[in-house]
């Protein structure tokens, strides 16, 4: 696991690559600008990034999800922010392709996969974050098709989108009442909120998706009926671990930044980067991403032999890599003093785009009650 063969190597450089020439050299400017890179991520498709994990047949790579982990460390080197939204499309995707029939996987899948079309993922609602068994978008039957009408939340890229995965309740109360639904963006009766003022994140949008007796055909449901929350919490195992990669790589990016500051500048006669008290805060920062990595390729390999205790490992990789990820970037930050208050050394938009990471696929609270679960359980 630790040793990356020929194959790995070229995967590794060449996520690596695709974020050295096309997402760092524009980050900032994304994010001033509030853009939202379609072109790029056209480009990110044209390489096989829009279904990482999805099989073949319909486009897709078809790598393991230690892969993936690997690939979007890399991808955030340059921009966490447009790796997260990647993150995202494949997990939307990844939901499809392993719980859609024949019709839904070769009407959507190889659009999807070469990034033509786009991907959100809509399970949070308004007053539903956490407890997302306790939903109320409400989906009726009529005729061929379903009537959907609620508001999701916090939605990214919802507006730029072309599919949303969408979870709504054709049930009683509860997680087995939840269906998945695919809903197109030309749903007669869709529509969305404004673009939502952000810390970070700002290089992707997040609205809300409002349902409004939007018209979906029966054919687009997901897995049948009352699948829907099952779908989604599968799909939120690979999520976290792709969200935990998008820090590690965030943070590893200031790291980097932070010791090349600490060598060029020169305070009481000698480099930042000789003086021991700064070279011990390096060292922990240094460990604290090791063994970030050593979790979540941990965690990865796990989902990818669908071991038993998969879900409890993705959630102690999520939790322990977020928080590890968005410390290190704050050191880093502080390692510049005052230039790396300044948009311009980059360092304030990692910050800015991690501390998000611990909130979203299940908040790092809910992640420790996870994990809690799996040993009380266990006693």
């Amino acid at each position: 696991m630790f040793v990356l063969d020929e194959d790995e190597k070229a995967i590794v450089e060449t996520a690596r690559a695709f974020a050295d020439e096309l997402l760092a050299p524009n980050a900032l400017e994304w994010d001033e600008q509030k853009h939202f890179p379609v072109d790029v991520l056209r480009k990110a498709g044209e390489l096989g990034l829009g279904g990482i994990y999805v099989n073949e047949d319909v486009g897709g790579s078809e790598l393991r999800r230690l892969d993936a982990v690997r690939i979007f460390e890399q991808l955030s080197t340059g921009c966490p922010a447009i790796a997260a939204y990647i993150s995202i499309h494949n997990m939307a995707t990844w939901m499809i392709d392993s719980y859609g029939d024949a019709a839904q996987r070769n009407r959507w899948l190889p659009g999807l996969t070469s990034m033509d079309l786009l991907a959100s993922y809509a399970l949070t609602e308004p007053g539903v974050g956490s407890d997302a068994a306790a939903l109320s978008t409400r989906a009726v039957r009529d005729g061929d098709d379903y009537l959907l009408t609620g508001v999701k939340q916090f939605i990214s890229g919802a507006g730029s989108t072309d599919v949303y995965v969408l979870m709504a309740r054709t049930g009683d109360d509860g997680a087995r009442g939840i269906s998945a639904f695919i809903v197109p963006a030309d749903t007669p009766g869709l529509s969305f909120g404004a673009n939502e003022r952000k810390m970070g994140w700002n290089a992707q949008p997040t609205r809300q998706v409002i349902l409004d007796n939007a018209r979906v055909p029966a054919a687009n449901l997901l897995g049948g009926e009352g699948n829907g929350f099952r779908i989604a919490m599968n799909g939120l195992n690979g999520g976290r671990l792709n969200i935990a990669a998008c820090s590690l790589g965030g943070a590893q990016f200031a790291l980097d930044k932070a010791v090349a500051y600490l060598a060029e500048r020169r305070a009481f006669g000698a480099r930042l980067l000789d003086n021991a008290a700064l070279q011990f805060e390096l060292a922990d920062m240094r460990t604290s991403l090791e063994a970030s990595r050593t979790l979540l390729w941990r965690a990865a390999a796990a989902l990818d032999a669908d071991a038993p205790d998969k879900v409890e490992l993705c959630a102690m990789a999520k939790r322990f890599t977020t928080d590890a990820g968005f410390e290190v970037a704050n050191k880093a930050l502080q390692l510049h003093g005052g230039y790396g208050y300044l948009a311009e050394y980059g360092v304030e938009k990692i910050v800015r785009d991690l501390r998000v990471h611990q909130i979203l696929e299940g908040t790092n609270e809910i992640m420790r009650v996870v994990v809690a679960r799996s040993v009380v359980g266990a006693a």
